[in-house]
């Protein structure tokens, strides 16, 4: 089974800063706009002690944990749903995957060795987050006005299908216009057949990536009601979040066990937030793991539970 997530955001908020934690790959991660174009795909390890103990028990030759797929999408800005900095391009890849981590920059403007610039000259996530989710919600609308059009016709002539669907969007075109996702509709198992088949990208669960930065002020440190009233309008439009250092995970990302955490303390870390985040977008996905273990191998078996494409 193989179900992906893509990394949108902003430009210089850590998107691939965080897929080269993930993956171990190297991509280009430099602090300009644009500067990741096409996507790039990795396969990352889901982390599950059950797995390991076991392994260990059964002394087993093999050992293959559960894996999820992310894409690193190159940063959106505003007008990319009327193709503004390649956005139709990046509006695609978007479509192509399952579930989406939107990530979200909570470190200045400057600290550290360098100052690492944002599109609009100030760091305000509320703002970051519904310049994103404005463009999603654009695109889907015009996907929606379109598919109105198209089933004009059958629905003149009765088609109980259309008139299903006619009824589907509409209550999507609703939503649409009072700025929210398409995914804070409650849809039954026959009508959420029909939304797969539109492929929106408001459709598709989220998760929001909070990206820190160890050694400076983030904007959780600095501004604590700000950093409240974003998180609850996060939860409130169904979605979760988790708080992580970009920075910090991909300079660890050679290092396992004992050793990674005292060099996280010694970076400044405060937790392991990437394994965090792999599992949050496992379960985001709807997926579930069962194990099977012997001598010649522990394998972690990937099946969906709830979200299915």
């Amino acid at each position: 089974m193989s179900l992906s997530i893509g990394i949108v955001g902003l430009p210089n908020v850590g998107k691939s800063t965080l897929f080269n934690a993930l993956t171990k790959k190297c991509v280009p991660a430099e602090n300009y706009p644009f500067c990741t174009i096409d996507p790039s795909v990795g396969i990352v390890a889901v982390p599950d002690e059950r797995l390991y103990k076991l392994a260990e028990f059964s002394k087993t030759n093999r050992t293959i944990p559960a894996a999820v797929e992310f894409v690193d999408i190159a940063g959106l800005v505003e007008g990319a749903s009327k193709g503004e900095g390649l956005g139709n391009k990046f509006l695609a890849n978007i479509r192509e995957t399952d579930a989406i981590l939107h990530m979200v920059r909570l470190f200045p403007l400057t600290g550290g060795d360098k100052e690492i610039a944002h599109v609009y000259g100030s760091v305000d996530p509320i703002r970051d987050i519904a310049v994103i989710n404005l463009e999603l919600i654009l695109a889907d609308f015009e996907t929606v006005t379109k598919r109105l059009n198209n089933i004009q016709k059958d629905i003149r002539k009765g088609d109980k299908e259309a008139i299903l669907e006619e009824s589907i969007l509409n209550r999507i075109e609703k939503v649409l216009e009072l700025g929210k996702l398409a995914n804070s509709i409650d849809f039954t198992e026959e009508e959420q057949k029909k939304v797969r088949q539109l492929n929106l990208l408001t459709s598709k669960p989220m998760i929001y990536g909070l990206n820190k930065k160890a050694g400076s002020k983030n904007l959780d440190e600095e501004k604590p009601e700000y950093f409240k009233e974003m998180t609850d309008e996060i939860i409130a439009g169904g979605s979760q979040f988790i708080l992580i250092d970009a920075k910090i995970e991909d300079e660890l990302k050679d290092f396992e066990g004992e050793e990674k955490e005292i060099f996280r303390k010694e970076l400044g870390g405060e937790h392991d937030g990437i394994n965090d985040l792999i599992g949050g977008c496992y379960k985001l996905l709807g997926l579930d793991t069962y194990f099977t273990t012997g001598v010649e191998e522990t394998r972690a078996w990937t099946i969906t539970h709830r979200f299915q494409r």
